[in-house]
């Protein structure tokens, strides 16, 4: 269905295809050799692999001396797959530096699809009692592939971010996918990777299954780092 990865574009870097659909077995189909969509409301659906990967060993997190405090105060609480909808909305709505945003209603209409087949999920950072910060991401055994995350008030997404990254390493996870570089994701303790050895690694990871945390599981782990907050 899609063309190999390598003949990827180096310009722009990553560009494989253009058009199909987002049908949950193109969607899946995707993940699987390490390709995902990125485009536009005025585009097709453009198709991208790019030569250099975003990921993060589960558990390699780097947590700044703000974060720690932050886990220390308890000022957030956890969960996942509990307002899906609510978080992919909040991450597709526009943001202060950006008149639009990549995420079409018809890629929110996908991914709440693969979220009600157990592949797509969410994790929700909320304070007294409001949503105030989360992320959603697409799960093939043990590889998160992260699509976007947002936050309402300062250090909410990184929080979320942490707080998956540690629980996820809990479960067995083995890799997240971060796609694509930026300096918030090298804050965090991103690395990058090649496509080749990302490749090499996805039919290593996707043949385990791997059954998803539950919330309890995501509200320990922030409990624990605010017990323990001398890593990093």
């Amino acid at each position: 269905m899609f063309p190999d990865p390598a003949s990827a574009l180096t310009s722009p870097d990553g560009l494989l295809a253009f058009g199909g659909d987002l049908e949950p077995r193109t969607l899946l189909s995707a993940y699987n050799r390490g390709i995902f969509p990125w485009y536009d409301d005025n585009q097709p659906v453009l198709w991208w692999s790019p030569s250099v990967r975003a990921v993060l060993l589960p558990g390699r997190e780097h947590i700044s001396r703000s974060m720690k405090k932050c886990f220390r105060q308890h000022r957030f609480r956890f969960s996942t797959d509990s307002a899906f909808a609510t978080v992919i909305a909040s991450c597709a709505a526009p943001r202060q530096d950006s008149e639009g945003t990549w995420i079409t209603d018809d890629m929110v209409a996908a991914y709440r699809r693969l979220n009600a087949m157990g592949y797509c999920h969410s994790v929700e950072c909320w304070r007294d009692g409001r949503l105030v910060g989360g992320l959603y991401g697409v799960q093939l055994g043990q590889l998160f592939c992260g699509e976007s995350m947002f936050s309402l008030e300062p250090n909410a997404s990184k929080a979320a971010f942490i707080v998956l990254s540690q629980t996820l390493a809990d479960a067995g996870l083995a890799l997240i996918d971060c796609q694509i570089m930026n300096p918030h994701l090298g804050s965090l303790g991103v690395k990058t990777m090649t496509r080749s050895e990302f490749l090499a690694r996805i039919p290593l990871y996707t043949g385990h299954n791997i059954d998803w945390p539950d919330s309890n599981d995501f509200q320990a782990t922030s409990d624990k780092l605010g017990q323990d907050t001398s890593r990093n």
